[in-house]
């Protein structure tokens, strides 16, 4: 039996995407996000975006997924940190 290494990247990938749902929820539902760096998570975003694009030109179907998932709840939150900080500003 031969070990497929995509396996270990869909696996950790589906990790790491699926942890940004629980904060992701977390915001929705309270809409407090004054203990979150709309800074960090803009970088984030963007990061996880450019992996996204990286994983579609190479192709790399593990990569394309998980920030394709990754990318949801993170926009999420960023939208409703920046959202906020324009809301308390008025």
């Amino acid at each position: 039996m031969a070990f497929n290494i995509e396996f270990v990247g869909y696996f950790a990938g589906i990790c790491t995407a699926l942890a940004q749902f629980p904060q992701a929820n977390k915001v929705i539902k309270s809409g407090d996000t004054s203990s979150i760096s709309a800074g960090t998570y803009g970088i984030m975003t963007f990061g996880v975006f450019c992996w996204f694009i990286y994983g579609v030109l190479i192709p790399n179907f593990p990569m394309i997924i998980a920030n394709g998932i990754c990318l949801i709840p993170s926009s999420v939150v960023l939208f409703i940190s920046i959202r906020n900080k324009f809301i308390s500003k008025q």
